[in-house]
Formats: C-alpha cells, sequence, structure tokens
C-alpha cells in the first residue's frame, strides 16, 4: 500500500482495493479545551452511505442522524487522549496514541487501515495509509470523521452544563473570542489545554 493515495468518497470503490478497511479520523487538535477524540469505524457492505460525507461539510442534526444510523450498521471504536495527555506529550503525539488505541482496540478484524493526514501512527505496520485530506476521499475516513466529530460534540455540551460560562456547547472548546474572553475573565478549568493558552493566562 502507498501512501497518501487518493480515493473517492464511494464504498464499493474502496472495497476494490481488497479486504477490509479501518479508516480512522480525529477531532479537537486545534481546540484550547477538551481531549482529543478518534473514531475507527469498518463499514458493513450492505449501508446506505449515500449522506455520508465530511463531517465538516454536514449540519448537527445531519451528522446526529447519520451517526444514530451507522451505529447499527458498523463496527466501530471511539478512543481519546486526555488534557493530560495532551500536555505532556503534545497535541500530535496525544493524537496518534489515540489512534493506535483504536487499531490495538477494535473487536474486528481488518487488513488495512486508512488514517487521516499524512503522519502514521504506527511506522512498523506496513498495512497503513494515509491520506491527506482523507475525510473528503475516502468513506471510512468521513463516516469516522463523523463519529468522532458527533462523541466530541456530546461530550462538550455535557461539560457545558457545568462550566456554562464557557459557551462550549456553542464553541465546542475552539478558541472563539467569547470563549477565550470567558477565560480572561472566570479563569482556567481543568479541561483547558494550558500549553495552548501561553499567551492569554501568561
Amino acid at each position: 500500500m502507498r501512501n497518501n493515495i487518493s480515493l473517492k468518497p464511494d464504498f464499493s470503490y474502496e472495497k476494490k482495493i481488497g479486504g477490509i478497511i479501518l479508516g480512522i479520523d480525529e477531532v479537537g487538535r486545534g481546540c484550547i479545551a477538551g481531549p482529543v477524540v478518534v473514531a475507527g469505524v469498518i463499514l458493513n457492505d450492505n449501508i446506505d452511505t449515500l449522506q455520508i460525507n465530511d463531517s465538516k461539510k454536514l449540519t448537527p442534526s445531519k451528522r446526529e442522524k447519520i451517526f444514530t444510523y451507522l451505529k447499527e450498521h458498523c463496527h466501530y471504536l471511539i478512543e481519546s487522549s486526555s488534557v493530560e495527555e495532551i500536555e505532556e506529550m503534545n497535541i500530535l503525539q496525544a493524537s496518534l496514541l489515540a489512534m493506535r488505541r483504536v487499531i490495538n482496540n477494535i473487536e474486528h478484524k481488518f487488513d488495512y487501515v486508512f488514517v487521516d493526514g499524512n503522519i502514521s501512527p504506527d511506522k512498523s505496520m506496513d498495512n497503513i495509509s494515509t491520506i491527506v485530506g482523507g475525510d473528503s476521499k475516502s468513506l471510512s475516513i468521513a463516516t469516522a470523521s463523523i463519529f468522532a466529530k458527533v462523541t466530541r460534540d456530546r461530550f462538550m455540551d455535557k461539560l457545558d452544563q457545568d462550566y456554562p460560562h464557557y459557551l462550549w456547547r456553542q464553541n465546542k472548546g475552539y478558541g472563539t473570542k467569547q470563549h477565550i474572553d470567558a477565560i480572561k475573565k472566570f479563569g482556567i478549568t481543568p479541561y483547558h489545554r494550558k500549553s495552548f493558552l501561553k499567551k492569554i493566562i501568561g
């Protein structure tokens, strides 16, 4: 398998590659609060894939609808790296760690791994292909992006109940002006990534 291969978001096309494909994507690398979440998805043959797209191109309600449907029609695993792990090893390494957790723990066999991006989480494996812009090129990665996005959004929505000042239900932990203003006024929480906030909190 060559790295950075180009695929169309078509399940039947991916099946032509041969074998069982595990698609992996992450959400939350650019946030200033909350974990980074990684999903791995193995699609079944007999599912309706017409609505699947890169999670960023779908409305929240559409993502939720697709997520609810696909949970019953594919094999998947969702892992994460905590704020503590992000601070300890940096966001890239924490993201790769969560990807390895998916690869090592998913309870379904696979032949190939497709990972969104250009860095392999495990260079000792020769059946991993990194795909730049994979969430718009690979159906399995696009599906993983939906699983990761919905899961992380739900987590941030729940945290918003305990920390309403930071508007996490709206910004999902990204560094919006309102979020940064709230940090300046109310300080940081255990869910903030201090290393991302050096210019704000000193």
